[in-house]
């Protein structure tokens, strides 16, 4: 989600994950013993190509989960038992079909608030005839907390998230120390967290962030500035490819669960 308004994986990569948060807890229904929540996503309308919308009809009902709240039988789901990597804010989807398309052995469990971009990997899915993805179109740490169970995932994929680049509105960004420790109680031993972005100040602080989870190690080490080189996995967008021409920056981040 390095949710600006031109991204190619998230929203492209922008919609999952933009400002908000819970509503006023003054207001009728809220109830007061629940704390305020600062959300780093809104869930906004969009566009919808017909591809998309009848890629929601037709495959939708296959691929699509819902939020259930409780544990979830991940073997049941996808039919198999195989790693499993969670993204979270993957977009319009082409940077998480393609991973999935090269590795077929993994089964993938997409997080997207953003129904355009549900659709779209809707469609690359028919398209690319891919069986080993699901989708959940719900609040990432709800799903954490209430449908991934402990030690449960061999990987966390955040690509690109919303760098929420005024001062003011750092608090809003994802990679956030309490978010962190919920994903690395969610990896296996071993399992890795891979974060990527183009903002070299979100760079750095997803760096000091992540760096000071106890339950994680930076696989490069400190040196060089603890950044890695893009795993072959990933692939690279065309907003990368443009920003690259451009002179721009990407970082990525590569920590495993010890």
């Amino acid at each position: 989600m390095e949710h600006t308004a031109a991204r190619d994986n998230v929203g492209m990569n922008e919609p999952a994950l933009n400002p908000a948060v819970d509503e006023d807890p003054q207001s009728p229904g809220h109830e007061a013993e629940h704390p305020r929540r600062i959300r780093s996503f809104v869930v906004r309308a969009g566009r919808m190509g017909t591809g998309q919308v009848r890629a929601l009809q037709d495959l939708g009902p296959r691929f699509v989960l819902p939020y259930t709240g409780r544990p979830t039988d991940w073997g049941s789901v996808f039919g198999r038992d195989a790693p499993r990597i969670l993204e979270i804010g993957f977009g319009m989807g082409q940077a998480t079909a393609a991973i999935a398309h090269a590795r077929p052995e993994v089964d993938f469990i997409g997080v997207e608030v953003h129904e355009p971009g549900v659709g779209a990997l809707l469609k690359l899915i028919g398209q690319g005839n891919l069986h080993n993805i699901r989708i959940l179109q719900h609040d990432a740490v709800e799903v954490l907390e209430h449908m991934v169970a402990p030690a449960s995932l061999a990987g966390v994929h955040i690509f690109f998230p919303d760098p929420w680049h005024k001062k003011r509105h750092h608090k809003r960004r994802l990679i956030q120390p309490a978010l962190v420790s919920l994903l690395a109680s969610r990896l296996c031993e071993g399992g890795v967290l891979h974060g990527a972005t183009d903002w070299q100040p979100y760079a750095q602080q997803m760096l000091e962030v992540l760096g000071a989870e106890p339950q994680l190690r930076n696989t490069v080490g400190i040196d060089g500035g603890g950044y890695a080189p893009r795993p072959d996995y990933r692939p690279m967008t065309k907003f990368e490819q443009r920003g690259i021409r451009l002179g721009h920056g990407v970082w990525d981040l590569v920590f495993e669960k010890v």
